[in-house]
C-alpha cells in the first residue's frame, strides 16, 4: 500500500474496549512513520493488538514543549499519529499546542474520530444533550473548585466533568452546594464489562460514595439548571438542622438556600423556629 502523505493525523483510541478501534485507526496506526503517544506501554498494548509495531515517541505535558520542534519537523517529510492513552486525543490532553503548530507550519492536519468518554457518558446519562459544556478536571482545592463551578453555576447547559474515585464524593458534594441539587448521573468504567451509570441527585449521588468510592475512570454528567426535581420539603428542613449545628442562623439558611434553590428569607424564619424549638 502507499504511504501516508506526510502531516499530522490526530488518532482516537478505545477508551475501554479494544473492539472500539476503527479500521481506520487501526491502518493509521499500523503504516505512520512514528506515533506520538502518552504512554508507550499503553500503546505498544494497543499497537500488540492489531499486529503492529512502530516507532513511538512520548508526548505529554512534562516533554510537550521539548519534543514538539521535533515532531514538527518530522511533520514535513513523515506522517506522524497522535494518540493518548484511551479516547480522542487533546480531551484534557496538552495536543491542541502541535495541532496549532502543525498548522502554522504549513502542514496537513487529519482526524480520525472514534472514542470519546465525556460524549459517551453523555449518551448513557438520560440528561438534554442538545447543549452541553465539558469542563475537564475541576481544581482540587475547594476555593478554586467553588470559584469553578461558579462561573457555570447560570450555564444553561448540561456540564460534564472529569473525576477520579478518591475525589468523587467531595466534588459531588461541592457541585450539590454550588448548583444546587441538580439531577446528575455517575458513569464508570464505560465500555467494559463493569459498566455502569449511577443517576440522581447530586447530593444523594454524594452520600452514595462518601464511604465507598469507585474504582476506574469516572464522568460526572450534571442537568442544565431547571432540570432537578422540587426540593423534598424534608430533606431541606434536615439540611438546615444539620447546618444550624455549626452556622450562625443566617449563613445556615443562605447555604441551603443555594444548595435546594429555595427562598433565603423563608429559610431564615424557619431556621430561627428550630433554634427556637
Amino acid at each position: 500500500m502507499p504511504p501516508f502523505d506526510p502531516g499530522l493525523y490526530i488518532v482516537a483510541t478505545p477508551i475501554g474496549n479494544l473492539g472500539d478501534l476503527s479500521p481506520r485507526a487501526a491502518d493509521v496506526l499500523s503504516r505512520a512513520d512514528v506515533v506520538a503517544v502518552e504512554d508507550s506501554r499503553v500503546t505498544a498494548g494497543l499497537l500488540r493488538h492489531i499486529g503492529a509495531k512502530r516507532p513511538m515517541v512520548p508526548y505529554h505535558d512534562h516533554n510537550a514543549e521539548e519534543v514538539r520542534p521535533g515532531l514538527i519537523a518530522r511533520m514535513g517529510r513523515e506522517a506522524v499519529a497522535l494518540v493518548s492513552d484511551a479516547g480522542t486525543p487533546l480531551i484534557s490532553d496538552p495536543g491542541y499546542k502541535l495541532v496549532r503548530d502543525a498548522r502554522a507550519a504549513g502542514h496537513m492536519v487529519v482526524t480520525i474520530p472514534g472514542p470519546c468518554a465525556a460524549i459517551a457518558a453523555l449518551t448513557l446519562a438520560g440528561l438534554p444533550t442538545d447543549r452541553f459544556l465539558f469542563l475537564g478536571f475541576l481544581p482540587s482545592k475547594e476555593k478554586a473548585r467553588a470559584d469553578a463551578i461558579a462561573e457555570v453555576a447560570a450555564v444553561r447547559a448540561t456540564l460534564i466533568i472529569y473525576e477520579s474515585g478518591p475525589r468523587l464524593a467531595t466534588c459531588l458534594a461541592a457541585l450539590a452546594t454550588g448548583l444546587g441539587d441538580r439531577e446528575a448521573a455517575v458513569t464508570r468504567e464505560i465500555t467494559k464489562r463493569f459498566e455502569e451509570a449511577v443517576t440522581g441527585t447530586l447530593s444523594s449521588l454524594a452520600g452514595r460514595y462518601a464511604e465507598a468510592p469507585p474504582k476506574g475512570e469516572i464522568v460526572i454528567v450534571v442537568a442544565p439548571p431547571g432540570e432537578a426535581p422540587p426540593p423534598d420539603p424534608a430533606d431541606a428542613d434536615a439540611a438546615l438542622a444539620e447546618a444550624l449545628t455549626r452556622l450562625p442562623a443566617a449563613k445556615a439558611a443562605g447555604e441551603v438556600a443555594k444548595r435546594f434553590g429555595l427562598d433565603r428569607r423563608t429559610l431564615y424564619a424557619r431556621a430561627m423556629e428550630l433554634k427556637g424549638a
